[in-house]
């Protein structure tokens, strides 16, 4: 059988992922498993609250005021290209 480019084509192919395959596994670290502590302890008691709760207030808010603008102007797309 003679060696070919299309020989040589196929086998660059299948050989250079696993040269790149084969060295990153052989150099990758194996990591430790994890260590787990003897004894796990609980805080005990109610957690207490890093701020205070904010209260509800009888304060009254107003309405916004009333806009008289013409009805096909909805503000959504002005980019500051304004002719009126």
């Amino acid at each position: 059988m003679v060696f070919s480019r299309r020989m040589a084509a196929l086998g660059a192919v299948v050989l250079i992922p696993l040269g790149v395959a084969a060295t990153s596994f052989a150099l990758a670290d194996s990591p430790e498993p994890p260590k787990v502590p003897p004894q796990v302890e609980l805080d005990s008691g109610s957690p207490t609250p890093s701020r205070p709760e904010a209260t509800p207030s009888d304060e009254v808010v107003s309405r916004p005021p009333v806009n008289d603008s013409p009805a096909d102007d909805d503000d959504d797309d002005d980019r500051g290209d304004d002719d009126g």
